[in-house]
Parts: structure tokens; C-alpha cells; sequence
């Protein structure tokens, strides 16, 4: 598939969430035909996200997750933009908890050439950390989690007790004030909120869009203090509200 018909596909559940929406009101979104609009929502179908209508289409259930490919398809240059302003707050010697996730993938691979040891269930970087001559990489085990190519559960969380870091980096799929972050899983909360008290400090990279998103059920409280790196397309009003919610905000500029 190629990375133009993955953004698309992410872009068409974005747009579903929205409820029912009609085919050609897609095409016309996407600049694309109806039939390629009918084809991508044939492919979601088949992986059990969208049901199809006459005419159209809706989710299934709660929110569908975007898959790991789909996620890094979206949004490339913020999320580029935000890994290089999170990669600047770390310091070469440190540990660093990193969590699954399309940002903190992106964020990954800007330490190759750093003097780290990373602990991560987040299995799509390790041939890049692998690489890594100064990298010492400890992999938390556990079930196998596809959507993002991570571990989780009792096994990783096991693991992750012995441990201690100096930074814990971690994404969302949605960021609200005074509620903390949520996700599509409790097993991903539970271990993102351990990977919170394991480490001395905590910086969430999250993109304008997950700010205030709250379409997930599974959430994790944020600690009284902690960082939020996002892109320049959060409104000065978003950046305020987190700030007087205890985080230090850097913004990362995109363009």
C-alpha cells in the first residue's frame, strides 16, 4: 500500500468520526474518485473498522485506532517537528522509558548517535536502536500488541518495576486538562501511568490535533509536573490551559 493511500485511510476514520458520512462527500474531500473512495472503505471494512452504509460508511463501536503505519502517515512534519525539539531536552548518559507510538517512532531515531539506555516496549524501533553504537537497549516483554507494534500487560509491567529512568517519553491519543491521557486500551493506560512513576521526569509529545481530543475511554493522570512538546498549529488558548495545568509547554515550530 502505498504512504499516499495510508494517509488517506487514516484521514477517511478521522473523518468518520464524525458519524455517517457520504461517499461523495469524501471524494470530493480528497480530491479523489467515488470508486477510490468505495475501495478504501472496502479496506477498512475488512479490518473490522467501519461498517459500510448505503451510500457511505460509519465506525464500528468506540473509535477505530489508526494502525502504527497509518499514524506515521498522518501529520509527518509536526511529528518530525516535535521529535527534534524533544530530542533537544535530552542528555547524552540519560535513561529514557519510550513508549509505542508514530511520534516517539519518530523521536526514536534522531538518538542513534546519543550515549542513552532506552527501555522501551515499543518493538518498530528496535532495527533502528539496534544500530546504535552507544545505545544499551532493554526490551520490556509481554503480549504482543499489533495496532502499534508494541508489548504490554502483566509481563512488561513486571519488568518495567525493577527499572527506574531519568525521563519517561510517551505519546497519546488524546490530551485533555485535568483529566490526563487517554488511549483505546486499559492495558496501555496501565502501563503508560507505571512508566510515569517509574521515571524522574515525563515529556508527552502530542501533535495541535490531540489536544483536548477525548474519543478514547482508557485514560491515565498526568503527574503535577511534567513537559508537553507539541507543533506550532496549538492555539495560544490550548497552550495556556495546559500550562496552568502544571505542564512546561514547548512548542515546536513545523513550518
Amino acid at each position: 500500500m502505498s504512504m499516499r493511500s495510508k494517509e488517506r485511510h487514516a484521514r477517511l476514520l478521522e473523518a468518520l468520526n464524525a458519524g455517517e458520512i457520504d461517499v461523495d462527500d469524501l471524494a470530493r474531500r480528497f480530491d479523489v474518485s467515488a470508486s477510490t473512495v468505495r475501495r478504501d472503505l472496502q479496506h477498512l471494512s475488512k479490518s473490522n473498522a467501519v461498517r459500510r452504509t448505503y451510500g457511505g460508511a460509519i465506525l464500528t463501536g468506540h473509535v477505530a485506532e489508526a494502525t502504527l503505519e497509518q499514524r506515521l502517515a498522518v501529520q509527518g512534519r509536526e511529528k518530525q517537528a516535535i521529535a527534534r525539539a524533544a530530542a533537544e531536552l535530552i542528555e547524552d548518559g540519560d535513561t529514557l522509558i519510550l513508549d509505542a507510538g508514530s511520534t516517539v517512532a519518530a523521536f526514536g531515531r534522531l538518538l542513534l548517535q546519543r550515549r542513552l539506555r532506552i527501555i522501551t516496549n515499543n518493538l518498530a524501533l528496535l532495527p533502528f536502536l539496534a544500530k546504535a553504537p552507544a545505545i544499551e537497549i532493554v526490551v520490556l516483554g509481554g503480549a504482543l500488541r499489533t495496532t502499534s507494534m508494541s508489548t504490554m500487560g502483566p509481563l512488561a509491567s513486571d519488568a518495567l518495576r525493577r527499572i527506574t529512568a531519568d525521563r519517561a517519553v510517551m505519546s497519546a491519543d488524546g490530551l485533555v486538562k485535568g483529566r490526563g491521557l487517554c488511549e483505546a486500551d486499559l492495558d496501555q493506560v496501565a502501563l503508560k501511568s507505571l512508566m510515569m512513576q517509574q521515571a524522574r521526569e515525563l515529556i508527552v509529545l502530542a501533535d495541535a490535533g490531540k489536544l483536548g481530543r477525548a474519543e478514547q475511554d482508557a485514560w491515565a493522570p498526568l503527574p503535577p509536573r511534567w513537559t508537553l512538546v507539541t507543533d506550532d498549529g496549538a492555539s495560544e488558548a490550548q497552550r495556556a490551559a495546559f500550562a496552568e495545568a502544571g505542564a512546561r509547554v514547548i512548542v515546536a515550530r513545523a513550518g
